[in-house]
C-alpha cells in the first residue's frame, strides 16, 4: 500500500494550494480518507475527511469555509483545496486511509483509527 502526497509549498497569507494524494495497492473506494496536519510541537490533527462515496465530509472548525476535500475514485486520488491560507496553517500535511471507522461514525476523527499514511507534504504560509 502506498499513499503519495504532493502539492505543498511556500505561499503568502491569503494564497491557495491544492494538495493531492494518490493511493495504490488497495481498493480505493473501500476507504474513508482524511487529511491531517502536524505543526512542530503539536499533535497531529484531522483537517478534513471524506466518506467512501463522498456523500459525507468532515471539516475541522479552523478550516471550515476555506478548505475543500474531494475524492476521485476512478483515479484513486484525494484532494485538499486550501484557500485563504493563514500562517497558522503552516504544518506538514498527511493523507490517510481508514478501512473501518468506529461504530456510529462515518468518518473517524482520531489519527489512531487510520490504517495507512502518506509521507507528508510541507505547507508553509508566510505573513
Amino acid at each position: 500500500v502506498q499513499l503519495q502526497a504532493s502539492g505543498g509549498g511556500l505561499v503568502q497569507a491569503g494564497g491557495s494550494l491544492r494538495l493531492s494524494c494518490v493511493l495504490s495497492g488497495l481498493t480505493f473506494s473501500n476507504y474513508v480518507l482524511g487529511w491531517f496536519r502536524q505543526a512542530p510541537g503539536k499533535e497531529r490533527e484531522l483537517v478534513a475527511g471524506i466518506s467512501r462515496s463522498a456523500t459525507s465530509t468532515y471539516y475541522a472548525d479552523f478550516v471550515k469555509g476555506r478548505f475543500t476535500i474531494s475524492r476521485n475514485n476512478a483515479k484513486s486520488t484525494v484532494l485538499l483545496q486550501m484557500n485563504n491560507l493563514m500562517p497558522e496553517d503552516t504544518a506538514v500535511y498527511y493523507c490517510a486511509a481508514d478501512a473501518r471507522p468506529p461504530r456510529g461514525m462515518t468518518i473517524a476523527t482520531m489519527s489512531m483509527e487510520y490504517d495507512f499514511w502518506g509521507q507528508g507534504t510541507q505547507v508553509t504560509v508566510s505573513s
